[in-house]
């Protein structure tokens, strides 16, 4: 199962990474779903969803989840992502519900990242 993962990592990241941002789209096949992907500085954002969903809705998503973690981490950076992964995927579960977006509020996520730090200390 690990080798099957990593071989879909490698093939990910090969092919979003060698297309050129001026003249190729943000989404890209793969294996009979799409990629939906944006570029922030050194880091790449990458979901991947069934081909008759609309990737418009996808990519603006991906910039709002980046607006969040901006908001979040106060200007984010790389290492902001590596230290506080699990911050990372309770950002992701705020904001998308069995693969869908479920919040579309930023002051709503906000607020209830600020109350779950809350009840941690």
């Amino acid at each position: 199962m690990d080798s099957d993962k990593k071989e879909i990592v490698e093939d990910v990241h090969r092919l979003v990474s060698s297309r050129d941002s001026k003249y190729q789209s943000n989404f890209v096949e793969f294996r009979g779903n799409k990629l939906v992907y944006r570029r922030y500085a050194g880091l790449f954002f990458i979901m991947s969803v069934d081909y008759d969903d609309n990737e418009l809705s996808y990519l603006e998503s991906v910039h709002f989840f980046v607006e969040i973690l901006d908001t979040y981490f106060d200007n984010v950076c790389e290492l902001d992502l590596v230290f506080n992964f699990y911050k990372l995927y309770q950002i992701l579960d705020e904001i998308y519900l069995g693969g869908e977006l479920s919040e579309i509020s930023k002051q709503k996520v906000v607020s209830r990242l600020t109350q779950l730090d809350e009840l941690a200390t």
